[in-house]
């Protein structure tokens, strides 16, 4: 059975120190009740005596959740610790987290102080903490750059002053995973008391070990880890709790789990994303929109294989419906089948060829290709197929003090011609070059241009509706270019006539 470690979850707090993420009281209780169904252990609600919102906030969520342990955060100081204590007086679970600096940075350049006045300090926060409540957490702030040897007296002080979960933050995230690992390490050897105690990770993301520094202090002997979702938080952000989370579920060997629901982690990563309006990287691990999305076709032809080629985790496990094949123009034939079945058209042999080379065209002019794009690509390739008049080239010269001029050049069974006319536009000035070549007196009856997709490389799909002798034809096309697309639209129309 797996040894159990306890997700403390900092959204609220550190999370919420990004500047422009501040979130109201109604927000975080929103959030606290997510994280409650994700299966945190402890969510750090806020810091009370910084400000009304904050202290209030503490209040709500410690009346809105029931779960998880509600924690505040203090300084070593007895104002901060008695609104604190006041903040979660509706708390089922309530926690104090206090601390003080115990690096040479903050001794002396912050408190300008001595090592020993810093541990009686610490001390009688932690008795004055265990008078107001049940549970009190120490933090020493800077641990990742304080003498191990110091750290250690620090710690067996404070435990033996009520203090039962230790944090060991990497504040400034200085260390290394060995360097991280071996303080913990060092601490579970070091300090007579260390049984009577959980050791907790803090680490931030300076220089992007995060991640591997706390799950460097985890193998090491801490069973708390300290996180936010996506990773949010001051500077470069804190430990991820979706990748420490699967992290550990992957790599089994390292026989620790949580309890967390991770069937609730995309969920719980969109909600926090956009209540805080902190888009989330494309590529961050876990969350990121394409943390399951492949686009090289020889990683598409394996997924559709097998999963397991290239996933090692199953989507579904962390709330995504499914892995996504994106088509791009390094996709392969049989990424594009795959999307054109889903889709509802079952292509194969040399029609599939003919998409295929069509398909790469478009994914060569647009960052990646739709379902309606392939729609729109399908129905004007069999038009294509079809039909032995081709637009082989296109140039349209038009301005604000120019004569909107049309080159056209087709070709009628291999046969190729070229017209140029003008006209009172760009479009006008094509389609009257594609009647001169096509010999063909049509009235153009309508002309409907559609934007297929969003964005600025949007597929234009043009629709035409053209009389001739009293009969009614209908052309149509799709081309990132709408010039483009109208010329083909209307050949298809006049093209049924000229048949």
């Amino acid at each position: 059975m797996s040894e159990r470690v306890y997700i403390f979850d900092t959204t609220l707090r550190d999370g919420e120190q990004v500047p422009g993420c501040q979130l109201n009281t109604i927000e975080k209780i929103e959030v606290a009740r997510q994280l409650e169904k994700l299966g945190v252990d402890v969510i750090e609600a806020g810091f009370p005596v910084s400000s009304p919102g904050d202290f209030n906030s503490v209040v709500e969520i410690s009346k809105a959740v029931s779960n998880p342990t509600i924690c505040a955060l203090t300084r070593a100081v007895e104002k901060d610790i008695e609104v604190a204590a006041e903040a979660l007086k509706f708390a089922k679970n309530g926690r104090i987290h206090t601390g003080i600096g115990t690096s040479p940075y903050h001794i002396k350049g912050k408190f300008n102080t001595t090592p020993e006045k810093i541990i009686e300090r610490a001390v009688h926060a932690v008795k004055f903490a265990r008078n107001l409540v049940g549970e009190v957490e120490f933090y020493a702030e800077d641990a990742g750059r304080s003498d191990n040897e110091y750290l250690a007296r620090v710690v067996e002080a404070v435990i033996a002053a009520g203090a039962t979960v230790i944090n060991i933050p990497d504040t400034t995230g200085y260390c290394l995973p060995s360097e991280y690992g071996e303080k913990i390490a060092y601490l579970m050897n070091n300090v007579s008391n260390i049984d009577k105690a959980i050791l907790s990770t803090h680490c931030h993301n300076d220089l992007g070990m995060a991640t591997a520094n706390a799950l460097s202090g985890v193998s090491n002997g801490a069973r708390q880890v300290e996180v936010t979702i996506n990773g949010i938080g001051e500077r470069a952000g804190n430990t991820s709790l979706e990748e420490v989370v699967m992290a550990m579920r992957c790599h089994k060997l390292l026989d620790f789990d949580t309890n967390i629901d991770a069937k609730q982690i995309i969920k719980t990563s969109k909600l926090v994303s956009t209540l805080m309006r902190m888009p989330v990287q494309a590529n961050k691990a876990i969350v990121g929109r394409n943390a399951f999305s492949h686009s090289s076709g020889i990683h598409q032809d394996g997924v559709l294989k097998d999963r397991e080629t290239y996933e090692i985790i199953d989507p579904a496990d962390v709330g995504v419906k499914e892995s996504s094949i994106v088509l791009t123009a390094r996709s392969g034939r049989a990424a594009l089948k795959h999307r054109l079945e889903i889709i509802g058209y079952k292509i194969e042999g040399k029609e599939l060829d003919t998409v295929y080379e069509q398909f790469l065209d478009l994914a060569d002019s647009k960052k990646d290709v739709t379902d309606e794009d392939l729609d729109a690509l399908v129905s004007q390739g069999h038009t294509k197929q079809e039909r032995s008049i081709k637009l082989e080239k296109l140039q349209v010269v038009s301005g604000l003090s120019l004569i909107p001029t049309a080159t056209v050049t087709m070709s009628f069974d291999g046969d190729v011609f070229t017209e140029t006319a003008t006209g009172n536009g760009p479009v006008d000035a094509v389609f009257t070059a594609i009647k001169a070549l096509m010999k063909r007196k049509v009235h153009l009856e309508e002309y409907l241009v559609q934007a297929v997709t969003r964005g600025s490389d949007d597929l234009g799909k043009v629709h035409v509706q053209i009389e001739h002798k009293g009969n009614t034809y209908y052309g149509y096309a799709a081309n990132t270019d709408v010039i483009t697309a109208s010329a083909e639209a209307f050949i298809d129309a006049v093209s049924k006539v000229h048949n």
